[in-house]
Parts: structure tokens; sequence; C-alpha cells
């Protein structure tokens, strides 16, 4: 079986096409390095021993895709190709919704023309919004999106919908909550060109000395510790369960046409809590400060993934802990070869 992957050299994509590799399946690489590099294909081929094939397209380019699904028939497709930081969505709204709509129309209009099937759509806990209860389920009604980032998750959930409704074929979105850590190999992990927005490798970075120290987005939330509350979840536990996803579309296994999924670990920690996890697991004391709340951020989600446990059969395995010391593992691996590079 044949699956296109969006977005692949991404951090959560590059796992997600190793976990598919190592299952046997075909995959095919579409991303455009804006905030990835080239290099990452050459590191799944040494952690599989699988070369995926990689073509450098721009998903808001019809032209460029259409030549490509003219070429290329495939079983499925994960999309995983969108801008995702919060702040910078705040900044520059109109960047957000026309890169992460756009992309998301152009795949969905050449998949009726060329009568593909199996559709997954990469979303986000972020279409939630600031939930009155916790956990959320997936039948937890939605809020407005507190950031431009989270409205695209939320209208790409709706134009996904629309389109099954329109023209029968299979589609899931994936709803994840806070994607950290790295592959066990230190080979792949969190790797942006700009300035890190995640805690995970803000964290690494500080460890390291890359940083001098970094700054906690409010300590005043109603929380038992005044900072925000997240549901972190291993990436490779992300990873596995869009393999998941996909043998349970190409094997026509879905009750609904679309269907939705938590991928989660059912559990809150605050930010305090993945800090002093850090520091405990490795021993390194983190230098930060605490500044004001950042536009967007809501003040707590965690997920309930009942459904996801149930349907997908699928589940969470890694620990905060075990998340920590992956990140800190890839942050060390990438220092020591930056160093053999430049020194």
């Amino acid at each position: 079986m044949k699956v296109l992957v969006t977005g692949g050299t991404g951090y959560i994509g590059s796992h997600t096409v190793v976990e598919l590799l190592n299952r046997g399946f075909e995959v095919i690489i579409i991303d455009n390095l804006s905030n990835s590099r080239e290099e990452v294909v050459h590191r799944i081929e040494k952690i599989t021993g699988k070369s995926p094939l990689y073509f450098n397209i721009d998903v808001c380019n019809k032209a460029d895709l259409k030549k490509f699904f003219s070429v290329y028939k495939v079983d499925a497709t994960i999309h995983f190709a969108a801008f995702k930081a919060v702040g910078e969505s705040v900044e520059k709204p109109l960047l957000y919704y026309r890169n992460n709509l756009l992309s998301l129309i152009n795949l969905l209009e050449l998949y009726a023309e060329f009568g593909f099937d199996n559709f997954l759509f990469s979303s986000s806990c972020s279409v939630y919004g600031q939930s009155d209860a916790q956990p959320v389920s997936e039948s937890t009604p939605l809020k407005p999106a507190e950031s431009p980032y989270g409205n695209t998750k939320q209208i790409g959930e709706e134009i996904l919908r629309d389109s099954i409704l329109a023209r029968p074929f299979r589609g899931i979105a994936l709803r994840y909550f806070n994607p950290a850590g790295a592959h066990s190999s230190a080979l792949i992990g969190e790797y942006p060109l700009h300035a890190p927005n995640n805690l995970g490798p803000v964290i690494t970075q500080t460890a390291i000395g890359k940083r001098e120290s970094f700054t906690v987005f409010g300590n005043d939330y109603n929380t038992p510790d005044g900072t925000c509350i997240r549901d972190y979840i291993h990436v490779v536990d992300i990873a596995t369960a869009h393999v998941d996803a996909v043998n349970r579309l190409i094997h026509k296994k879905n009750k609904k046409p679309f269907e939705l999924y938590n991928l989660g670990t059912g559990r809150g920690y605050s930010v305090m809590e993945a800090i002093t996890a850090f520091e405990n697991s490795t021993g390194i004391k983190l230098k930060y400060n605490f500044g004001p709340r950042r536009p967007g951020d809501v003040e707590k989600v965690w997920a309930d993934t009942a459904r996801a446990n149930s349907e997908l059969g699928w589940k969470a395995t890694r620990s905060l802990e075990e998340i920590m010391n992956s990140a800190w593992g890839w942050e060390k691996q990438m220092t020591r070869n930056s160093n053999k590079i430049t020194g």
C-alpha cells in the first residue's frame, strides 16, 4: 500500500513515516522544507533501512500537486503540511488561513478529480478552545478557537467533513494534544528552522546552553501552580496512531465515512510539572522566568482517549519522563553533530 505524507520531513510527519515504513507501507513524502530539512529523509532511511520517495512540492501550488497525482496513485494520504505556531498565527492570521486552508482544499479537490480514497487530517486539541470541563472528548462542544491556528483546524475538519458528504470517500481527523519527545535512535526529533514555540525544544535548548533561559508564559492561571495544563504525549505514540488509522481506512473498518479521534494520554500536566520532570530525569537545573500570558494559549486541556483506545485499538504508552529523556537525547545528538561540523 502506498501512502502520501505531506509535511513528511517535519516533526510528527517524519516519525510517522518511520512507523509506516516499519509496518511495510510504501511512503511518498511531499514537503517544501519551509520548517524542516531534506536531510531528515536520509535519517529516516538510516533508522528503517528503507528510503521513502521525496518531492519538494508546496501543497499550496495546485498545478505542481496535480502533476504529482497524475504520475503517482496513492492508497491513502496523511496531511501534516501546515503552519503550527499559535503565537505567530495571532500576529499573522492571513498567512495561516491561506497556507493551512488552501493546502487542504487543493488536496481534496485533486482527491475528487483523481477518485482517490482514505484521507487523514492532522488536527489539534486547539479546536476545543477553552472548554468548560476536562477531560475533553470528541463529543465535547467546540468553543471559539483561541487563535487563528486553532481556527484553521476547526475549519479544516469542517471542510473535510463536507467534502466527504459531497463525494463519498473515507476520512479521519486526528486531534492531537501536545506532542513532545523524539525517536529512541536520536536521529529524528523536533528540529525547527526558526525559534521553537513548543516547550520541549525550549527546555532542551536551555539545558544544553543554546539559550540562557526561557520564559514560562503566565503563572496566574486558575490551575494548582498557576501555569497552563497540557496533555503531553510522546511523538512516537502519535505516529503509531496514524498507522492504526491508515489501516482502519484502507481495510474499511471505519463505522462512519468521517471519524474523529483524540490522541493524548488522558492526563494533564502543568508547565511547571513538565519542567520538574525534565530536571528530575536528567539532573539538570533549568533557568527560566515568568512572563505574561501568551496570546492564543488556552488555560488547560487534556484528552478523553476512550474512543481511540476502543475503536483504533491504540493507547499512548510512554511517560512524561520518557518524553523528556528522549528529547534530551535528541538535543545532545544534534549538538554533537553540530560540533563535528564546526569543530
